[in-house]
């Protein structure tokens, strides 16, 4: 953690039992010895949609793969959510895969909901779980992330089908949303397209070592996502064990009748070589009595069964061959499904290991934390915008203990109320929007917003439980008080200036109207008593 200059901090009672209490940070990634950090815009929206409607963005793309999943196709609205399903059985040794783009319309900004696209997607398309198809779009945004722009490892292990709808740019997925929009190249790799199911995405390596490393950046490792990945991996060995078992069985059987189809060609051969050899000798009496109609038509005969045996045995002989490579392929296939089942076994027994040593590190981190003396405050994160966000930090040493995911607070300024924290923020871009908020103390997350927009240059200003802003409604500005549920106690007739300054005073409320007058609004209803 860095050390950072502290602005506007305010002191706060040190609460050791808080920690217990935090929500993980954003998730942290590295790239070889760069640390990033998904950053997502974690403001008011316009719209609102709900969880289950974003799911559904990724479950109609998934519709069409799923009719044929061994079939290349392409789905989606291109200037907002679409995917190449690229697959061809025809290049070996290298993956197939699926691809999410996000188109330069698309208005997703925050991973969780990019992560419920792609869950969607998994489940429409390929028949996993909700709960599988969650953990597996973890992996695959950090799996994107760490390998963004990096188009030689995508050509070194993808096929050309999945490689000519790649660019070097693009490749991958940027960690700021910002850059989401018409940049976005969200490859899942694919394992076992035919059979689908719980194999059908290869999470070995979605799960490489680089991946596993980013997530241990995050402060709790991401263990909970780890190990629910490490159940998958368990069950995938499991599923594998059993086709390796089936197919040895199968192999056992095959094997056996391929045997006893050899022994019937060996048999079907040797009458054929002695028919054969009967009418070789039926024919020389024949030759030597050419009037002798009887011997002629003996060899006829002779000749006839010899050449039936013949036929006989070469239909045995490539049966026999039929049945010793079916029983070849399924030793093959059981071979493959245990190797399947070994690798997945064996990494969830390392990642179970390793996770097993980050809980306990935790536990000790946890400990350590719940010693210092906690103060909250926020901290710069655009100088030229004029945004911050919250923080807890060490008031002993200035570390920043636990950052908001709120980094559009506007114009410096945040109050504490008597349970949260309030303060204007937001952006006016996308389907983002500028309210008035309350932030949780312990999560540091939006616990609450306003309906009505707040102009992004309005000052807040704090009287008691009440709040102040200047609102926007049909491109009009009026001063507004809230309460801290965040319901609008009051509104003004009278129209202001967005940066308009409000001064709480005996007397009411003094701001600035629209056409640079001087008013004085009553506490109450804010209705205008200037003097006339």
């Amino acid at each position: 953690m860095k050390k950072l200059i502290l602005t506007c901090v305010f002191s706060l009672l040190a609460l050791s039992g808080l920690f217990a209490l935090e929500v993980n940070k954003s998730e942290l990634q590295t790239t070889d010895n760069q640390i990033i950090e998904f950053i997502n815009y974690s403001g008011p929206h316009k719209v609102i949609d709900s969880a289950s409607a974003i799911r559904g963005i990724g479950s109609d793309l998934g519709k069409t793969v799923s009719a044929s999943p061994e079939k290349s196709a392409q789905t989606g609205n291109s200037s907002r959510y679409y995917v190449i399903h690229a697959v061809d059985p025809n290049e070996s040794g290298k993956l197939d895969a699926d691809i999410l783009f996000v188109g330069k319309d698309a208005t997703v900004d925050h991973i969780d909901n990019l992560r419920r696209i792609i869950s969607g997607y998994l489940s429409s398309a390929y028949g996993y779980s909700e709960a599988d198809a969650n953990t597996l779009s973890v992996f695959i945004t950090v799996y994107n992330a760490v390998y963004r722009g990096q188009i030689d490892t995508y050509k070194n292990k993808y096929k050309n089908e999945v490689v000519k709808n790649l660019s070097s740019d693009n490749c991958g997925l940027s960690v700021n949303y910002k850059d989401w929009p018409g940049k976005s190249e969200i490859v899942i790799p694919l394992f076992d397209v035919a059979n689908g199911g719980l194999s059908t995405v290869d999470t070995s390596v979605i799960s490489d070592t680089k991946v596993i490393e980013s997530m241990k950046k995050d402060d709790d490792r991401n263990v909970e996502s780890r190990k629910e990945m490490v159940d998958i991996k368990e069950r995938e060995s499991d599923q594998a064990t059993e086709k390796a078992q089936e197919a040895q069985k199968k192999a056992v059987q095959e094997q056996k009748e391929a045997t006893e189809a050899k022994k019937e060609a060996t048999e079907a051969k040797k009458d054929a070589e002695e028919a054969k050899k009967e009418a070789e000798k039926k024919q020389q009496i024949a030759d030597e009595n050419p009037e002798d109609e009887k011997a002629q038509e003996e060899a006829k005969e002779a000749q006839k069964e010899a050449e039936e045996k013949e036929e006989i045995a070469e239909e045995k002989e490539n049966k026999a061959q039929e049945q010793q490579k079916e029983a070849d392929e399924a030793k093959e296939e059981a071979k493959e499904q245990q190797a399947v089942a070994d690798k997945k076994q064996t990494e969830a027994q390392q990642e179970r290991k390793e996770i097993a040593q980050d809980q306990k590190e935790i536990k000790q981190e946890e400990a350590e934390k719940e010693k210092m003396p906690l103060e909250y405050g926020i901290i710069l994160t655009d100088e030229a915008e004029l945004l911050s966000r919250l923080v807890k930090f060490n008031k002993d040493n200035g570390d920043i203990i636990q950052n908001s995911p709120v980094s559009v607070i506007r114009n410096r300024t945040i109050f504490k109320g008597a349970e949260a924290y309030f303060a204007i923020a937001g952006e006016n871009s996308g389907n983002g929007a500028v309210k008035l908020v309350s932030i949780d103390p312990d999560s540091l997350e939006i616990t609450g917003e306003t309906a009505l927009p707040v102009a992004q240059n309005s000052l807040l200003v704090q009287d008691g439980s009440d709040y102040y802003c200047v609102v926007e409604e049909n491109n009009q500005n009026y001063l507004a008080k809230f309460g801290e549920d965040l319901s609008l106690k009051s509104k003004s007739q009278v129209q202001v200036k967005s940066a308009t300054p409000i001064t709480v005073t005996p007397s009411g409320i003094v701001v600035t109207d629209s056409n640079g007058k001087l008013k004085v609004l009553d506490k109450n209803d804010l209705s205008d008593i200037s003097t006339k």
